[in-house]
């Protein structure tokens, strides 16, 4: 049970909730569930290390994915799902790229890439751990983003993002569009 629950994301503390729901006389503490999960994660990975482990479950789930590597070491890593390529060349007009600071276990940068709908409904398309948020870095990302378009024609028209200067320069070279600041207010 434990391990389908932990498979299925769900808390540590709804899987305890749940445990104790099946039996009342259970003493299972939040810091042996958080140990289970830890130990169940671990069985599921196997003797792969992460980036071992990551590459399997985006070849598993059919994710299409590039890479750079310096020195055998991955730096860089794009994937998108085939299915947010189609809603991509469905709606190529307006995209939104952000950059999450080092909030994950490694500490790197993640770029979101994110498209919108016709009818104004958001669809995540691409993601990259990079290296670094240098402009090096956000021209790979930006040069493979660009490559899932079929026509060069149909490159998107806005692309809206923060003032971070090394993703605007990349977006000016990789895309030749010119880059207008406006201020938003609160």
């Amino acid at each position: 049970m434990l391990a389908d629950m932990t498979k299925n994301m769900v808390k540590p503390k709804n899987i305890l909730l749940k445990l104790k729901e099946h039996n009342d006389k259970n003493v299972t503490t939040i810091r042996q569930m958080y140990t289970a999960k830890i130990t169940c994660q671990r069985s599921l990975k196997g003797p792969r290390i992460e980036m071992q482990h990551l590459m399997y479950l985006l070849e598993r789930d059919m994710y299409i994915h590039w890479h750079v590597m310096n020195d055998e070491v991955v730096c860089d890593i794009f994937w998108t799902h085939l299915d947010a390529v189609k809603l991509l060349n469905a709606f190529n007009i307006v995209f939104f790229m952000d950059t999450s600071y080092k909030t994950n276990r490694y500490r790197l940068p993640l770029l979101d890439i994110v498209g919108v709908t016709c009818t104004g409904l958001t669809f995540s398309i691409a993601f990259a751990y990079m290296e670094a948020e240098c402009e090096k870095n956000f021209m790979w990302a930006l040069e493979t983003f660009r490559d899932l378009f079929p026509r060069h024609d149909e490159l998107p028209k806005v692309i809206v993002t923060d003032k971070d200067l090394a993703l605007m320069n990349a977006l000016k070279m990789c895309f030749l569009i010119h880059i207008i600041v406006v201020p938003i207010s609160y």
